[in-house]
């Protein structure tokens, strides 16, 4: 030994001989010990002195080097090294405080206790060494008996202990709050639930299989069905993800028991179930399959991190929720207008070609449901929902874009129209309910439509849907670009129209006159409107009329004409044209304002007009439709004194048990049959003289629209007619025509 080691001897009294702590035999989880020293002896004195020897019940295990370097490459290689006994005089006087030095500072080891031992202590007194390099004990070798050594060693390694959960514990709730704010980011359920459980087993260290379990959202719980499904996993469990708590074993059985019987934290051995309470039905269970039992830290970080985990959850599910409301239809968990407008956008996106859009409408959905119920309603659905699956091909998209039609998308050869309309063939069953149930389709051929995405194709389709509509139920249209045209020409009229009703620009009044037959006598004139467009040309009545009932313009302008017309009477009669009855026309909407009848006794207020000299014609059909509501506000106008009339008569299909109940005036043959009196071949004239026979044996009056000729004139006399107007009088003119007309004619 070199002479400045004279000194440096470790001779262990062993004072333990007699007096050996018991042994507590806890799992095989060693403390690891780092013995530093030059001399072998050293190394053997203590691995004998500390043989059999437990600390709170484990082991110690001791790994050993011989100078200085090969201590720092064993820490490097080693994390878990509870204590090192290091020697002060190495390879050099000041070897075992650079090491220190180096643990320390440079690889940031603060846990692990380091107890100096020297044999030479005048190299670095007590106090300033353990001062300036965090040394946890300072022995010299001769005063180590077997006692104080074991003493020694068990302070530092408790303390190691204590470091090392402060530690964890430090490191733990850094994880938990770095994690928080990516966790919260989280949007989709599945993906937060990988996030969560690999932060889960970072967070033990010790874990690197487990799962998280909760309930399917936006999805219900059939009877008998599962309560938890897996919604993350990994390692021996990635295969059970999606899959019922029930599949994943032993270990399923153990979270199950946390979940239904204990509702909180349940370990035993290297399992660990933690019970996660959720508002809004989201309890979760997270699983743990962990390499040694989780320490009592462990599991505390864990609850503080399953907090996290249960707003997680609830922040994911609630975004997962709007997500779906927002494409998804909840009645069939089809995809709803936007869902299927995305997917269309998203096929476009493919360059696929071939594909075509349909729109599928149920015919007359509305009346069904209204006889039946909500209930029997929305199981139609789901019946017809089910019978469209059935025949579409995995690729193929369905959906539920509005209340009663369904989208779908799918290769031009698989979206036949007759196909489709053939799933209606034989009726659906709803309950004790056989019900016969029609469509109509509209598509468009994606390759026909250029530079679109979805929103347009759904509005192209949609144009061809009403299209086939228009006409008989139960059948197809393509969309064609001379739709699209017709549709914006539509749309702009109507644009106009709202502004010349709004505005009352370019609406003017015409008349035409009413005559008795006779004697040629003015009676009356029929009011009719008339529109000049911004280009000064009028616009057809029938290009405008039908676009003001189906826009709901009906009523303004109607009131307008009504108004208009009742002041004209008014301005006539102050120009010596006094005793002429007016004829308007009035709608089916204007019947359904409740401020119809308060219309038109205002305008009777404001001009004085007498009711009596107004007469009110409204179509056959509009008399057989909603007839209780037409007949009551019938006979609250014949109250006033006006007159009633039905135009068109004969193009109908009334009875006449019901004609009998209509408080009516007068019966205004329809011009196509007054069109034939004059032709040998025509059936006009006994037509003619059915209606004239039918309105006198009703005690009704009788005028005939249309007349052009002399001849029609004349037949119409012999048969009986009273009055006429047509263009053999005059054609519809405005109000000083009519006025210079009459006066003429006088």
């Amino acid at each position: 030994m070199p002479a400045s080691h004279l000194n440096d001897e470790l001779n262990i009294i062993d004072d333990l001989a007699h007096a050996r702590p018991a042994v507590t035999t806890v799992e095989d989880n060693p403390w690891r010990i780092l013995v530093v020293d030059d001399d072998p002896e050293v190394h053997n004195a203590t691995a004998f002195a500390l043989q059999d020897i437990r600390i709170d019940g484990r082991p110690l295990s001791f790994v050993h080097a011989y100078s200085a370097d090969e201590a720092l490459a064993a820490i490097n290689a080693d994390d878990d090294i509870a204590v090192v006994l290091l020697d002060v005089v190495m390879e050099h006087e000041s070897a075992g405080l650079d090491l220190v030095r180096k643990v320390r500072h440079d690889l940031g080891r603060n846990a692990m206790r380091i107890i100096l031992r020297t044999g030479q202590p005048g190299y670095a007194p007590e106090m300033r060494v353990i001062r300036e390099y965090d040394i946890n004990d300072y022995k010299t070798k001769s005063e180590l008996t077997r006692v104080r050594l074991l003493t020694t060693l068990t302070t530092a390694v408790r303390s190691y202990d204590q470091l090392r959960t402060i530690m964890n514990a430090r490191r733990g709730l850094a994880l938990i709050v770095d994690t928080a704010a990516d966790l919260l980011s989280r949007r989709d359920p599945g993906d937060f639930a990988a996030a969560a459980l690999a932060s889960a087993c970072r967070l033990v260290g010790n874990a690197d299989s487990g799962f998280l379990c909760a309930r399917r959202q936006n999805f219900p719980n059939f009877p008998g069905e599962p309560p938890l499904f897996v919604i993350g996993a990994c390692g021996t469990f990635a295969d059970q993800l999606g899959r019922p708590l029930a599949d994943c074993g032993a270990a399923g059985a153990f979270a199950a028991t946390a979940y239904g019987e204990r509702r909180k934290s349940f370990v035993d051995g290297g399992n660990a179930a933690f019970f996660i309470a959720g508002e809004n039905n989201r309890d979760a269970v997270l699983y743990l399959k962990t390499a040694s039992p989780l320490s009592e830290s462990e599991r505390q970080l864990l609850e503080v991190f399953c907090v996290n985990i249960g707003v997680g959850l609830e922040n994911a599910g609630l975004i997962s929720d709007l997500s779906f409301s927002a494409f998804t239809d909840r009645l069939t968990r089809l995809s709803n207008r936007s869902g299927f407008v995305a997917r269309i956008d998203e096929h476009l996106r493919s360059g696929s070609r071939g594909w075509t859009v349909a729109l599928l409408d149920i015919d007359h959905f509305s009346e069904l449901n209204d006889a039946l119920g909500h209930h029997k309603g929305d199981q139609l659905l789901l019946s017809v929902t089910q019978r469209l699956c059935a025949m579409l091909s995995p690729e193929m998209v369905l959906a539920r874009v509005a209340g009663d039609v369904f989208g779908l998308l799918g290769p031009d050869a698989a979206l036949d129209p007759r196909r489709l309309l053939d799933q209606f063939k034989l009726p659906f069953l709803v309950d004790e309910y056989s019900l016969p149930v029609k469509a109509t389709l509209g598509l468009t051929r994606l390759d026909e439509v250029a530079d679109s995405d979805g929103i347009d194709l759904l509005k192209a389709t949609n144009i061809a849907l009403n299209r086939a509509k228009s006409g008989d139920r139960g059948r197809w249209h393509y969309y064609t670009e001379d739709m699209a045209r017709e549709t914006r020409t539509r749309l702009d009229r109507l644009h106009e129209l709202r502004i010349a009703v709004t505005q009352q620009r370019g609406l003017e009044l015409h008349y035409q006159p009413q005559v008795e037959l006779s004697g040629g006598r003015l009676v009356g004139a029929e009011a009719l409107i008339r529109w000049r467009g911004a280009d000064g040309e009028f616009i057809r009545p029938d290009l405008f009329i039908s676009l003001a009932e189906y826009s709901g313009l009906i009523v303004d302008l109607g009131a307008w004409v009504f108004h208009t017309a009742v002041r004209q009477l008014r301005d006539w009669d102050a120009k010596g044209l006094s005793g002429v009855r007016m004829a308007i026309n009035v709608s089916l909407v204007q019947f359904r304002d409740p401020l119809f009848l308060s219309r038109v006794r205002s305008a009777f207020a404001e001009t004085g007009i007498s009711p009596a000299r107004i007469e009110l014609e409204i179509t056959e059909s509009v008399a057989m439709l909603e007839a209780e509501t037409v007949i009551g506000i019938l006979t609250e106008l014949k109250q006033m004194g006006i007159q009633i009339a039905i135009d068109d008569f004969g193009t109908g299909f009334s009875s006449l048990a019901y004609l009998h109940r209509l408080p009516i005036d007068r019966i205004k043959i329809d011009r196509a049959f007054i069109r034939d009196l004059d032709s040998k071949r025509g059936s006009g004239a006994s037509i003619a003289q059915t209606v004239i026979g039918l309105g006198r044996s009703l005690g009704l009056s009788i005028i005939a629209e249309g007349v052009e000729t002399e001849a029609q004139a004349q037949v119409l006399m012999d048969l009986g007619c009273p009055l006429a107007q047509g263009f053999y009088y005059s054609r519809p003119v405005d109000a000083d025509s009519f006025l210079a007309w009459a006066q003429a004619r006088a």
